[in-house]
């Protein structure tokens, strides 16, 4: 990589705004503590995003919201949508017969970015993850589980973009010499599965766990499905034991779909 780059500044300014395009109306401190830098450093992002229009001050709050203006970042942008019209069907009739709530997720970067969930259709979850949503990669089941499944070159690729800033640590540094040696890759390829207990990074934090497979079309690794369930209703063993074979059944009726192999009315 160029030496100086990445720019600090610029990482930092896009972990604000997407910190409050996340979380919705955050007061200074909040931003500051959710993305994770300096207070001072976090009020002249904030000011320079206010003058270029991105976000804008409450009306007599002390608090930032993110304006219409940050949708002009996603123009040109453009992803297949084949992959959730096909799953939805199978996701929600999978949550009708589990209760728990499912997510489809393909990775970004160095995140998993929800593409579709079904937590509107189940009192059985803290909060609704839109599509859109992301969670860092080795911090979630959905990511652990893209990370093994996904081809070599991948993989490196986007583990030495998260050693890319040599002063931070990398969100989920613990468990990467297990992914670059290819321990947790081939445990995980051998499983077909991989879990996340007490995910740190969600809304509520340490509250939810989960167990995600991968989506293939064809040959093809196009994202991952997990369940989410509550940390306290049943232990990892358990749930794997309860929850596989229904998401092992879902995903590969959604590969099939996907590759062609049966219509989507099916």
């Amino acid at each position: 990589m160029e030496k100086g780059v990445p720019i600090r500044s610029i990482s930092r300014s896009i972990c604000v705004l997407q910190t409050i395009n996340r979380h919705g109306a955050l007061t200074l401190m909040e931003i500051a503590q959710q993305a994770k830098i300096p207070y001072p450093t976090a009020c002249r992002i904030v000011q320079t995003l206010l003058v270029e229009g991105m976000i804008e001050r409450e009306p007599n709050r002390k608090r930032y919201r993110p304006t219409a203006l940050v949708h002009t970042l996603s123009h040109g942008f453009q992803t297949d949508d084949r992959l959730v019209s096909t799953a939805r069907p199978l996701i929600v009739a999978l949550t009708k017969k589990i209760a728990w709530p499912v997510t489809i997720a393909t990775r970004v970067g160095q995140r998993m970015m929800v593409r579709d969930s079904t937590h509107t259709l189940t009192s059985l979850t803290f909060n609704n993850y839109y599509p859109g949503y992301t969670l860092p990669i080795l911090e979630c089941a959905n990511g652990r589980a893209y990370l093994a499944f996904c081809a070599d070159e991948e993989r490196q690729n986007v583990l030495d973009s998260m050693r890319a800033i040599d002063d931070e640590r990398p969100v989920g540094a613990e468990v990467m010499p297990f992914f670059e040696s290819g321990m947790m890759v081939k445990d995980i390829r051998a499983q077909g599965f991989a879990t996340k207990g007490r995910n740190p990074y969600t809304e509520n934090p340490g509250k939810t766990s989960s167990i995600a497979i991968p989506l293939f079309d064809g040959e093809v690794l196009v994202g991952c499905m997990a369940v989410i369930f509550f940390s306290v209703s049943m232990k990892m063993e358990k749930a794997v034991e309860t929850f596989l074979p229904d998401l092992q059944r879902t995903a590969s009726e959604i590969s099939l779909a996907l590759s062609g192999s049966v219509s989507r009315a099916a």
